[in-house]
């Protein structure tokens, strides 16, 4: 620990900030001396690029100037106007509140400093979020201000019941948390065993929420999916009110909610917002693509080494006239076009907008037609890809898990056609019925079998039959609907 957090508010300005500023030798670190009302030194010390320096001006310099009473810390902190003022005995926590772009204020014969909360932080207007777009119901999605995204959650839960507690995570970033809950709703249990894993956390920083899923998680080193994510606050709200934990990090976009169901990826917010049986199709249709995404290449390769006699005669007959001057075995030349559509979405999307729109179109049309007219691959392996790329996005929040999995079940169905398929999709469900997050199983209400929470699974029931809040997540507050 250096020197300077060890010591103590000696109320000497000078000596004061210049054991602050010592703290914090940056140059965007400023310390700006003056006098108070009755003669008194007084420094405050500042983040040049964080402060809003209209607010310190109005709300604590000019107070500060005008106040000639006493110098006890809690007789200055009742003069300032900012509403939101901290008196801390510590350097350590000065410097924290600086570097967070609160200024800090010490005088003569102080005895604590002052921190007044005048930050300015640049921010992005509140907007759709482009990962999660509807048609229909809000389009309004978080920002990277943690306080603007409680502001969204606590305007649409006007309830005394949501708590919002703010941690900090990171010893070098200091990351604000905020773990958000409605008591009485959530279970006790689930909000302490977060905010242990939170407390946990021993890292240097955590610029975005993602670092803290695997901190969360039960089992850090599954492929599974194990924490809910939304950048949407309708959906976070209505993941409390079922009885779950929320996670809006700062620097992030990205909520994080606890326990997590795989069902959940399989829904939507729109779903709400449209009839039943629409929704009902839409979330099947979502599941079928997504099995289409992930069955599709590798069914096609088995068939064509192992079981000629799974695909009718007529397609039989079309494919052999594709593939018959193809260099490649089946596996290797679905896996190199598999390969190829990896490396085109990657391209299309770390390219600047309008070149990774003609990227895509080059991609999708001069280099397939071109690969099919040489002979390096086949149309129908083209199509086949085609297919399952598109069905992967489909459950877009899924995407890194299916790709993978996609992956696996083409390699085992060109070694071990048709057997290897089924053995690795027994292993994958065994792994996905195991799986425990907080006491919930990640594949309820399928694996065990909830009958009453699956009105809203993938079938989507009628508002009015709501009326109880999901069994798997053992809510205190069991009913929701009257």
């Amino acid at each position: 620990m250096k020197k300077e957090e060890m010591r103590e508010i000696s109320g000497n300005a000078q000596k004061d900030g210049a054991a602050l500023k010592a703290l914090l030798p940056a140059q965007d670190i400023l310390c700006f001396h003056f006098a108070d009302g009755a003669g008194r030194n007084a420094v405050c010390v500042f983040a040049d690029a964080l402060t809003d320096k209209d607010l310190l001006a109005e709300q604590v310099l000019r107070p500060f100037r005008a106040y000639a009473g006493g110098a006890q810390a809690e007789e200055v902190a009742a003069h300032l106007l900012s509403p939101e003022v901290r008196v801390q005995t510590s350097f350590q926590k000065l410097a924290e509140e600086v570097l967070a772009g609160n200024p800090v204020l010490l005088w003569d014969g102080g005895d604590a400093g002052i921190a007044a909360g005048t930050k300015k932080v640049p921010l992005r207007a509140v907007a759709e979020p482009p990962t999660d777009v509807a048609i229909k119901g809000p389009r309004e999605g978080f920002v990277e201000d943690v306080k603007t995204n409680t502001a969204l959650v606590r305007r649409r839960l006007k309830t005394g019941e949501l708590r919002i507690e703010m941690l900090t995570v990171g010893r070098r970033t200091a990351t604000a948390v905020a773990l958000c809950w409605l008591e009485g709703t959530c279970r006790a249990d689930i909000v302490e065993r977060v905010k242990k894993k939170l407390a946990a956390v021993d890292i240097d920083g955590v610029p975005d929420s993602s670092y803290l899923v695997r901190f969360l998680a039960d089992r850090p080193r599954s492929l599974i999916k194990q924490v809910g994510t939304t950048e949407k606050p309708d959906i976070f709200c209505a993941k409390l009110c079922e009885g779950r934990a929320g996670i809006l990090t700062d620097g992030s976009p990205i909520a994080l909610t606890l326990p997590y169901l795989l069902v959940e990826d399989f829904q939507s917010g729109e779903d709400y917002f449209v009839p039943a049986y629409r929704a009902t199709f839409t979330r099947l249709l979502r599941l079928f693509a997504l099995l289409v995404a992930i069955y599709l290449p590798a069914f096609y390769v088995a068939a064509q080494i192992f079981k000629l006699q799974l695909l009718p005669i007529r397609l039989l007959l079309t494919i052999a006239g594709s593939v018959r001057d193809i260099p490649l075995s089946p596996s290797l030349e679905m896996l190199l076009v598999l390969l190829v559509l990896e490396v085109l979405n990657e391209a299309s999307i770390r390219m600047p907008k309008y070149v990774g729109m003609a990227l895509s179109v080059v991609g999708a049309l001069v280099l397939g037609e071109t690969a099919v007219s040489a002979g390096f691959v086949s149309t129908p392996a083209i199509i086949i890809i085609a297919f399952s790329g598109i069905g992967l996005y489909a459950v877009p929040n899924l995407i890194e898990e299916t790709s993978v999995l996609r992956l696996l079940m083409l390699l085992v169905a060109g070694s071990l056609g048709t057997y290897g398929i089924v053995l690795l999709s027994a292993l994958v469900t065994v792994a996905l019925t195991t799986t425990e997050n907080y006491g919930v199983p990640l594949t309820a209400p399928f694996a065990p079998w909830i009958a009453r929470d699956l009105k809203d699974s993938l079938i989507k029931s009628h508002l009015l039959s709501l009326e109880m809040r999901p069994a798997v997540l053992k809510s205190p507050n069991k009913r929701r609907l009257k």
